[in-house]
């Protein structure tokens, strides 16, 4: 018998917060949301590479035990942001490493 919990087509609402916010973070390390401290757009790959590398982790570790509202929410997030993480990234040179 399955469990009626995973079958649940609507996110727990602490995830999806979580999975919203983490989301939000990598759109402002990437440029896409302004500094609330600036109001200007900054990019951090590092700090954007470490949001999109816990994203994927977390989804392959709860792979089977989140529900389908749970499973899309955290597979678009994850696909957005590796997606504006792969192109932000190509064309932006971390200071860093001059």
């Amino acid at each position: 018998m399955s469990d009626p919990n995973l079958e649940a087509k609507a996110p727990d609402p602490r995830f999806a917060a979580f999975v919203y916010f983490q989301a939000q973070n990598g759109g402002l390390f990437l440029g896409k949301i302004p500094n609330p401290s600036t109001g200007e757009p900054s990019v951090n790959i590092r700090a954007a590479h470490s949001v999109v590398d816990s994203l994927e982790m977390l989804s392959e570790k709860t792979k089977g035990n989140l529900n389908t509202g749970e499973e899309k929410l955290l597979k678009l997030a994850v696909d957005n942001l590796r997606k504006l993480f792969d192109e932000v990234s190509a064309n932006h040179k971390d200071p860093s490493e001059a």
